[in-house]
């Protein structure tokens, strides 16, 4: 798999955290939003890496190359603590732009995650905190499964025949993000052998992520200072197998030299499915 490589290109080191296989399956019981961090097994290591600013070659991004892309886009949404105007208002907007950048026919806005880099501000509002480790939301196994959660029975297996995906998008809901951003790497560095299932238990289901250990090959981006106006789309899963993007690795990070009087990173993250009739 072909990467953008860029010279001159302003960089950051982070101490980022990743899982280490040691044979056994990682397995995360998650906490209602607001009530901490989520128990879990499993061995972890923390690496430094060099996180590249991914605004000079925003352009050339891919969603079927790389798997995530940086777009301005508005919203109509002046409250995000306020769950009405997210459903009524925020899901079909991103309803839309997962339209717009997939050309896909169909999307199903299934859930959303607010997150607060501040514990205290995190437990008020019942919200989460952001991930450390970095992972991917779907398997092989888990994208098909959800899909069946979702959905009624025949109209599950019949859209599991075309293709399909999940994308999410992320969003600071205070601008310009100055903690915690987001560290991504891109299918085109991902290698299949450095990915881990890992389980998430839910009250009511088991869900399946990817886990990532560390490869000095994989090279990581974010997007200095992001503003309200703009988001990330990530891609999670897509079912094709002929080297289109299938899905990327994320997490959060704390980029040195934090400003003293800096704001906590608050975002807010959509997860969709999206189809195509053919």
């Amino acid at each position: 798999m072909a990467t953008i490589l860029e010279e001159n290109i302003n960089s950051v080191r982070a101490t980022v955290q990743f899982s280490v296989d040691d044979g056994e399956t990682p397995v995360s019981l998650v906490k209602e939003p607001g009530q901490g961090s989520d128990t879990r097994s499993g061995k972890y290591e923390d690496h430094e890496i060099t996180v590249y600013d991914g605004r000079p070659i925003a352009a050339e991004l891919d969603l079927d190359k790389q798997g995530f892309i940086l777009r301005k886009f508005g919203t109509a949404v002046n409250d995000f603590f306020d769950e009405d105007q997210i459903t009524a208002i925020y899901y079909p907007e991103m309803k839309e732009i997962v339209k717009q950048e997939t050309g896909c026919d169909e999307v199903l806005v299934f859930d959303h995650t607010i997150r607060i880099d501040d514990s205290g501000m995190a437990q008020t509002r019942k919200v989460r905190n952001p991930v450390k480790n970095m992972h991917n939301d779907f398997t092989r196994n888990s994208a098909p499964q959800r899909v069946r959660d979702l959905l009624p029975e025949e109209e599950a297996e019949a859209k599991l025949k075309k293709r399909f995906g999940s994308m999410n998008v992320w969003r600071p809901l205070v601008g310009p993000v100055e903690t915690a951003p987001l560290a991504i790497c891109g299918w085109d560095t991902l290698k299949e052998e450095d990915l881990l299932v890992a389980e998430r238990q839910y009250q009511d289901r088991l869900g399946g992520v990817l886990h990532l250990t560390y490869n000095p090959d994989q090279r990581w981006y974010y997007f200095p200072k992001m503003t309200r106006d703009e988001v990330v789309l990530l891609k999670c899963f897509d079912s094709l197998e002929d080297g289109t993007a299938k899905w990327t690795c994320h997490g959060s990070f704390q980029p040195p030299e934090i400003p003293a009087n800096a704001k906590p990173r608050q975002s807010i993250e959509i997860r969709t499915l999206y189809f195509y009739d053919d």
